[in-house]
């Protein structure tokens, strides 16, 4: 037998071996993982080298030169040719109304009626005085035609009947003052006065409008002033008006120049038959000139509108570096805006004619991407565009 120290020994060497072959196993069981793994990776590397984004489908618009029409755009405020809020004259209770809020009415319409009882009963007793005074007028004129009257007494008569006469008058303005009727034909507003109730002069009753037709006052900068005549054409667009398109004249400009903007202002006059402009919109104004702009236009959907610049994709060839293939992709222009009219805007740097932008999908693209163009459906690009109501 083996002394105990050699058993141990043994017992210990053994162990030893065990852990030994199990890190080995470990080991290799890792190491051939990870070159599996490694062989994967190597492989997904070299898919995604050779792997390229499918073309985006865009729509295009060709840049070439346009000519619009003259032009000065501005903004402006429509006014009423004919405008006020009606007011209390002399004071004393509304005793009937005689319109609806937001009705149309009739130039001499009654509006409201005050009281005039009190004014009617003096009418009566100076109609009295009046006739008394005509009838001794007409005796003293034929007395003193017979001499038998003297002339003064006559001229007292006279003077008299006059006065009497005048006094009927003053009370006849009495009453038509508190028989208040609409000085010209329009639209009453909302009253803000009820049956009833005491009015104090200078009380206020209703606004009341004309429509039809209607001012429009707008400023122009003072370096078109020489652009600007009566009887030029005026264009007038309005949210509130559905879009609509309102054509009138330039019928004044104004004297003066103001000195704190140097801007001018022009007023222009349109038809407003069905009533849809109200005074105090807020409009779009077009002065239409007799000469043509020749400039470059392209789709407002094709542009890209950022706080660090405006900017356009335009098609055109390009390779790629690491195939060498030609394919037909995008590039990123910057570009200065100046007028838009309808769906178009104009141009004034980072492109020229001829080349072709994308006006649709712009939102998915980035420089040097592939792009396959199909212009079976485009955006519109009018100048005059015609909305449909849905």
């Amino acid at each position: 037998m083996l002394p105990g120290n050699q058993q141990k020994s043994g017992a210990r060497g053994k162990s030893v071996l065990k852990w030994a072959g199990a890190v080995f196993v470990v080991l290799l069981v890792v190491a051939v993982l990870g070159g599996v793994k490694y062989t994967q990776i190597k492989s997904a590397m070299a898919a995604h080298m050779g792997f390229s984004m499918p073309p985006e489908s865009v729509t295009t618009f060709v840049v070439s030169e346009q000519k619009w029409p003259g032009g000065l755009s501005a903004v402006g405020s429509l006014k009423p040719v004919d405008g006020l809020l009606m007011r209390a004259d002399l004071a004393g209770n509304v005793e009937s109304i005689g319109f609806e809020s937001g009705v149309r009415v009739k130039k001499g319409q009654l509006l409201v009626q005050q009281d005039v009882s009190e004014e009617q009963a003096q009418l009566r007793a100076a109609e009295a005085r009046q006739r008394l005074a005509e009838l001794n007028l007409q005796r003293l004129q034929g007395l003193l035609s017979k001499r038998v009257s003297s002339q003064s007494d006559y001229d007292q008569t006279a003077s008299e009947f006059l006065s009497a006469r005048a006094k009927c008058e003053e009370i006849k303005a009495v009453i038509e003052k508190k028989t208040i009727r609409a000085p010209f034909d329009g639209v009453a507003g909302i009253r803000v006065v009820n049956a009833g109730e005491y009015l104090q002069p200078g009380n206020p009753i209703v606004p009341l409008q004309s429509m039809s037709p209607i001012f429009v006052n707008f400023s122009i900068p003072q370096q078109n002033l020489a652009d600007i005549s009566v009887g030029s054409v005026v264009r007038v667009t309005s949210s509130g008006a559905n879009g609509r398109v309102f054509e009138g004249k330039i019928t004044a400009v104004d004297s003066v120049v103001d000195e704190a903007t140097r801007n001018f202002l022009v007023q222009g006059t349109l038809e407003n038959p069905d009533g849809l402009l109200r005074p105090g919109m807020f409009v779009g104004v077009e002065v239409v000139l007799p000469v043509e702009k020749a400039l470059l236009a392209i789709p407002a959907t094709s542009v890209s509108y950022a706080p660090y610049g405006d900017s356009v994709f335009v098609v055109q060839e390009m390779k790629d570096p690491k195939s060498g293939k030609s394919y037909r992709g995008v590039a990123q222009h910057f570009v200065k805006l100046g007028e838009a009219r309808g769906d178009l805007v104009e141009v004034l740097s980072g492109i020229g004619a001829g080349d072709e932008v994308v006006t649709s999908g712009v939102f998915k693209l980035r420089p040097n991407a592939a792009v396959e163009v199909n212009n079976e459906v485009r955006p519109p690009e009018s100048l005059a565009p015609q909305p449909k109501d849905q």
